[in-house]
């Protein structure tokens, strides 16, 4: 990029919103980081440990589905500005309130309310920058928001390892409040606004459902997505189980394997982001990088007695090639009109996230009689080949003017 195309996509509004989504991953990823810590601390075995820290997560991971339905139509009846400042005022008031819990009970609330905060971070702060920058320059905006925003999960592990569990929670609540201050210079979508006044009806999330046009369109731009989750949801979060299948020379460390991911995950999607721009195309830089995804998993599977920095190595690719999450919440929110663009940017990748339960479970079901790589074998080649299908059939929009609503 050019310096003063650099000018052009670092605005105020892209700043903040990079540093909320930073905050946001920061948030999102930091139970998994202390959770043997924090809930020993509050007297759970090992067993409880894995029982609990199961609903936990589970709890955060609803609050997400719903905040996403709740903050997309917000985000498209109030405006993007709204969701910015309601969202991060919810987690950070939830994750303060973490740093206070004496039983699982009140941290398994906490995080279902942090979870519906969460979800309104990155689809509206996307939905707004793709409003207010050039169309030949959007790609650049998301691209920053999503490379800075992931770098939160490097952040989360350092925070873990230097402050104990309650002020790293914290300091995440404190961070958000920061934050905040800033979004205060913030301007909502001219976009938004010209349309405020027509007589359309905004934010109509079951219309995505039952109009059979939205309905193409919403589940090709969900199903784009599920490899990513499938890498980091099965192929990382179980590495361990994939080390000892794999006969990986040392021990295999889930937590550093998915901060190495992460970092792969910050490259990607800068590379992915500039790819589609020097391309002027999302769907052939998403497909080159869909591509290389699959050729990084299938380099994953032949790691048999490797070292565990070769493993760590295979992780950091991993993330690399599956960084296209920019891009893939650059292409929801370009095909949908301005009056349901929020409710799609914000609902379609929760609903990604998501998919982790029925491709986690899948995997859990086919290990018994498969093994650990047989079944991730299986459940990885149909993920992939779905997704590359709906690739095909997503309409390019690299040049399209989204100044416009859905009918």
């Amino acid at each position: 990029m050019s310096a003063s195309v650099v000018k052009q996509v670092l605005t105020l509004p892209v700043i903040v919103i990079a540093m909320g989504y930073f905050v946001d991953i920061y948030d999102l990823i930091l139970f998994g980081v202390v959770r043997v810590e924090s809930l020993t601390e509050l007297g759970l075995d090992k067993e409880g440990i894995t029982y609990w820290g199961s609903i936990i997560l589970n709890a955060q991971m609803a609050g997400m589905l719903i905040g996403g339905i709740l903050w997309g139509v917000l985000g498209d009846k109030r405006g993007r500005l709204s969701v910015l400042f309601a969202s991060i005022i919810l987690y950070s008031v939830a994750n303060l309130l973490n740093a206070f819990v004496t039983n699982v009970e009140q941290y398994a609330i906490l995080r279902f309310i942090a979870g519906i905060g969460l979800a309104g971070e990155l689809g509206a702060g996307v939905t707004l920058v793709a409003e207010i920058l050039p169309k030949e320059l959007r790609g650049y905006g998301v691209m920053t928001i999503a490379a800075f925003g992931v770098l939160g999960v490097v952040a989360a592990n350092i925070v873990a390892d230097l402050f104990a569990w309650r002020n790293a929670y914290i300091i995440g609540g404190v961070l958000g409040f920061m934050l905040l201050v800033l979004r205060f210079r913030v301007r909502e979508s001219e976009m938004f606004t010209h349309h405020v006044s027509d007589d359309i009806k905004r934010g109509q999330f079951f219309a995505l459902f039952t109009h059979k046009k939205l309905f193409s369109k919403y589940v090709k731009a969900i199903v784009i997505g599920m490899p990513l989750w499938y890498v980091v949801g099965v192929l990382v979060m179980f590495s361990p189980e994939f080390a000892q299948a794999l006969s990986i020379q040392g021990e295999v460390s889930a937590g550093a394997a998915l901060m190495y991911t992460y970092i792969g995950l910050s490259v990607g999607d800068l590379a992915s982001g500039y790819l589609s721009q020097q391309m002027r195309s999302r769907k052939r830089a998403y497909a080159v990088f869909m591509v290389l995804s699959v050729a990084s998993v299938g380099y994953y599977f032949t790691l048999s007695g490797a070292s565990v920095e070769a493993f760590y190595v295979a992780a950091f690719f991993l993330g690399v090639f599956c960084g296209y999450w920019a891009l893939f919440i650059t292409m929801a929110a370009e095909q949908f009109g301005t009056n349901i663009r929020a409710t799609v940017a914000t609902t379609v990748p929760n609903f990604v996230r998501g998919s982790v339960v029925p491709i986690t479970s899948s995997f859990m079901l086919l290990k018994e009689s498969m093994g650990v790589l047989g079944s991730a074998a299986i459940v990885g080649t149909v993920t992939f080949a779905i997704a590359l299908v709906a690739l095909y059939y997503t309409r390019e929009t690299f040049h399209e003017d989204l100044d416009y609503i859905e009918a």
